[in-house]
């Protein structure tokens, strides 16, 4: 018989710095990290005249905000992780207690006090993020049970979002009307990406009730669908980018809308094998895309 006195008592009491890092999922971080960047490049504000709202703004887009959703995520999913991932921090018992419920919280305050320091704009966006991450993972809501409002959610908070902080914050204002279009485009666009995210548990997902695409369209529609909305949103960002006088940039857009069209098709040949492999190659060539449509933008 196992002591469950004994297992408890050689749990630690206090999550390892390393533990909480963890929780916090650095390799997420990227992400929003690149959107923001892109919304400092569409601002057209040179970054040499202000390297401390640089710095702070990739701090609150990543580690923070960002880290805010995946620690809010683990622990709301901390007994659905028991079963099919125990070596996670929370179910491990590597952080213990409720030390991730409250790192989430600290970690939502220390967001909004340095969102506060970057503007009343910066200050909505981050509060719209992080009320989105909890709405996300944390009853009564639990956006991410349907695959529509969850894939919708993520890529807002991903990519729109973050481009229009970085916009916001170098140049002090609400940002202008193309930066919002376009920052609205490619959230739409990243909704197809995060659609891919759920081809690797699909019959988890079904056995535990959760809507995903995949299980509400099957995997070969999830996957068209998926494809149609990363590709739609790009060419409109092509036409508009003619539309503004900057055809080198469109040209540059629509080439590497080109290259990602011939990799979907060896994803639609086998969707669950080859998304994994799309998100690592067709999903670089659209954020080259968000980059080149931001300097399009600064240019302008």
């Amino acid at each position: 018989m196992v002591d469950t006195h004994a297992v408890r008592a050689t749990r630690p009491r206090h999550p390892a710095p390393s533990a909480l890092l963890e929780l916090l999922k650095p390799i997420t971080w990227f992400a929003p990290m690149w959107a923001f960047m892109c919304g400092v490049v569409s601002s057209g504000v040179p970054i040499s005249e202000n390297w401390v709202t640089l710095l702070l703004g990739v701090l609150l887009a990543g580690p923070l905000v960002c880290g805010t959703s995946q620690a809010v995520n683990d622990w709301f999913d901390r007994h659905v992780d028991a079963i099919n991932e125990p070596n996670r921090p929370i179910p491990s018992g590597r952080v213990p207690g409720r030390w991730g419920l409250g790192l989430g919280i600290a970690w939502t305050v220390f967001s909004l006090g340095v969102a506060m320091l970057l503007g009343v704009w910066v200050a909505v966006a981050a509060a719209v993020g992080l009320l989105l991450a909890w709405a996300y993972s944390a009853p009564p809501f639990r956006l991410k049970q349907n695959g529509w409002l969850g894939c919708l959610t993520v890529g807002a908070c991903y990519e729109g979002l973050p481009w229009f902080t970085g916009a916001a914050a170098m140049s002090g204002q609400l940002p202008s009307t193309p930066i919002l279009i376009l920052a609205g485009l490619y959230s739409l666009g990243a909704f197809g990406i995060m659609a891919l995210n759920d081809f690797k548990a699909v019959e988890g997902d079904r056995q535990l009730g959760l809507k995903s695409l995949p299980v509400l369209l099957g995997v070969r529609g999830a996957a068209l669908l998926a494809c149609a909305v990363m590709t739609v949103p790009q060419l409109v960002v092509v036409g508009l980018l003619f539309s503004w006088s900057a055809p080198v940039h469109a040209a540059v857009v629509a080439a590497l809308v080109a290259v990602q069209a011939t990799l979907m098709v060896r994803l639609l040949e086998d969707p669950r094998r080859y998304a994994a492999w799309y998100n690592a190659t067709g999903t670089t060539l659209y954020v080259l895309g968000m980059l080149a449509s931001a300097f399009a933008l600064s240019a302008g």
